[in-house]
């Protein structure tokens, strides 16, 4: 049991993709503290002072905070669009590999250079040996 869990945790995809969760948590909060710190006291500030954490509406006992709902929905544009920018960057490099030349069905016949199929032993027009 502990061999198959030495190869599981072993194989590229695994370990590929316990280092993109890695990252992608340290890269969350980058970009959280950049939509918290940097954009959105900037907006606050070009709509008058507003505070977007402190933005809530009170029902009974229960405050909906819709202000940090409005800077949850900035984050994930923004970390959706680093996201499209990576991929779309990821994809031009790839460069396509030139589709292989098909092979030819039909070869010429060296003696009356008609069109004859690769297979052919025998010109079917001058009857020549190939």
């Amino acid at each position: 049991m502990l061999k198959e869990f030495k190869a599981f945790v072993m194989r590229g995809n695994v370990l590929d993709l316990a280092v993109a969760v890695i990252i992608g948590g340290a890269f969350g909060k980058i970009i959280g503290s950049l939509v918290n710190d940097i954009l959105m006291p900037l907006i606050g500030l070009l709509l008058g002072g507003i505070n977007f954490s402190d933005l809530m509406l009170t029902v009974g006992a229960a405050e909906v905070k819709y202000g940090v709902f409005i800077q949850a929905i900035v984050d994930f544009l923004i970390v959706a669009f680093v996201i499209f920018l990576i991929v779309k960057a990821a994809n031009s490099m790839k460069k396509e590999a030139p589709a292989a030349p098909a092979e030819p069905a039909t070869k010429e016949c060296p003696h009356c250079f008609t069109a004859i199929p690769v297979k052919a032993t025998r010109c079917p027009h001058c009857t020549s040996q190939l």
